[in-house]
């Protein structure tokens, strides 16, 4: 399946098509692992993220590796989500908010004039720390809903995808018999779940958790983070989170941001996460992860 992300037509004005992906497979052949072994590469080029004329994020350059968890950490106000939100685009939804620089997935420039933010966001899918099924909609609408929003499809089709995000999510087994329930009626991780397997209706190539877990209990910290490393086969998943113990747990490479004399969130420094949490290349990282500061 080819993905478009351009709201243009086949050829504009100029005769230049329109922005695409690389080809990837149909969602039923996503299982455990994708063919493509590069799908999910995300390149950053002095990234700067701005509410006005308020600079949030400076000059963030890095790549993110495809099918790995990235964990960013780092102290709070130091720009962690909006540099997430930046990553598909929805930093841009804040009036007034605007970024500088480049961001690029398998070679596409995300930013392009070309492309549209809406078929981006269907690749870089997004959870929230907080679960947000939607409230009148079940378990079964639930899912499909972002299908849905992008045509007609058979009831075969959805009701494939429904069981298949669900497995992927771990949340089969629990729900399979109360599928026509409203969403809201689950535990909160449940829910948070659901909200996973939502984002992987769309078959996104990347899923951004900004602190996923952070409202959940013990147990359901526990599977989330299981799921995290049953899903980084098949997607690049980055994540934003407080919780020093979950950045060392759930990650394999690990970015630390703090802020500068001018409130602006910057990189100090990004390595493999047990580099990170045991021989950290700047005294600031060994700093905040030893808990010295932050």
């Amino acid at each position: 399946m080819s993905v478009n992300l351009s709201a243009r037509p086949e050829t504009g004005p100029d005769d230049t098509p329109p922005t695409t992906l690389p080809s990837r497979p149909e969602p039923h052949q996503v299982a455990s692992a994708r063919d493509d072994a590069v799908a999910g590469r995300i390149e950053i080029e002095h990234l700067s993220a701005y509410y006005g004329t308020f600079r949030a994020v400076n000059d963030i350059s890095m790549t993110i590796r495809p099918h790995a968890v990235t964990a960013i950490i780092g102290p709070s106000g130091c720009g962690k989500s909006t540099f997430l939100r930046s990553l598909n685009r929805m930093h841009e939804i804040t009036p007034g908010a605007h970024v500088e620089g480049r961001l690029m997935l398998d070679g596409t420039d995300l930013y392009a004039p070309e492309v549209d933010p809406v078929q981006l966001r269907r690749m870089i899918g997004m959870v929230f720390q907080r679960p947000n099924p939607f409230p009148t909609m079940s378990i079964y609408d639930n899912v499909v809903a972002g299908l849905r929003l992008t045509g007609r499809h058979p009831r075969g089709v959805l009701d494939a995808t429904v069981e298949r995000c669900l497995r992927s999510a771990a949340l089969w087994d629990e729900v399979k018999d109360k599928l026509r329930q409203p969403g809201t009626s689950l535990s909160g991780g449940q829910q948070q779940r659901l909200c996973i397997a939502r984002a992987l209706a769309v078959d996104p190539e990347v899923l951004l958790m900004d602190e996923p877990a952070s409202a959940l209990d013990p147990v359901a910290t526990l599977r989330i983070e299981e799921l995290m490393h049953e899903l980084r086969a098949a997607y690049t998943i980055v994540i934003v989170t407080h919780n020093m113990q979950q950045a060392a747990r759930v990650s394999d490479q690990t970015a630390f941001f703090t802020m500068g004399d001018d409130r602006a969130g910057y990189l100090v420094e990004m390595d493999d996460t047990t580099r990170i949490f045991t021989n950290p290349g700047d005294q600031l990282t060994e700093d905040y992860v030893s808990g010295r500061f932050g």
